[in-house]
């Protein structure tokens, strides 16, 4: 078994977390509306199954969890704009979808422009 599926690094963490609290936000957020079993579907199980990936390491797990954080993004915009009776439950969609778009593209980002050996140059 790898190191990393052992012992999960600070931006799987911070991932996770994100996610977690994602699908908590949406669900006190739509938890009076009168259709709450169809915002469980579209809003609260995505991040929770994401979190189930990113938590038995699949690889594919972070970038679909990017992905999916454009959407939250989106959404977050759009009713912090239009409806700012809404308070900060807007905001903190905006601000949880930047964690998980920066947490899950951090490892990438580290392999891409991180140091280099002295054995490669």
């Amino acid at each position: 078994m790898s190191t990393q599926r052992s012992r999960p690094d600070a931006a799987r963490s911070v991932l996770a977390c994100s996610l977690a609290l994602i699908a908590v936000l949406y669900l006190l957020w739509h938890r009076d509306d009168p259709h709450f079993g169809a915002a469980l579907i579209v809003f609260v199980l995505p991040p929770l199954l994401l979190l189930a990936g990113v938590l038995r390491g699949l690889r594919a797990a972070p970038l679909w969890s990017g992905i999916a954080a454009l959407f939250w993004f989106s959404h977050g915009v759009m009713y912090a704009w239009s409806h700012p009776e809404l308070g900060v439950r807007p905001w903190a969609g905006i601000a949880l979808s930047l964690a998980v778009v920066f947490s899950a593209s951090l490892p990438g980002l580290r392999a891409r422009f991180g140091r280099r050996s002295a054995s490669a140059d």
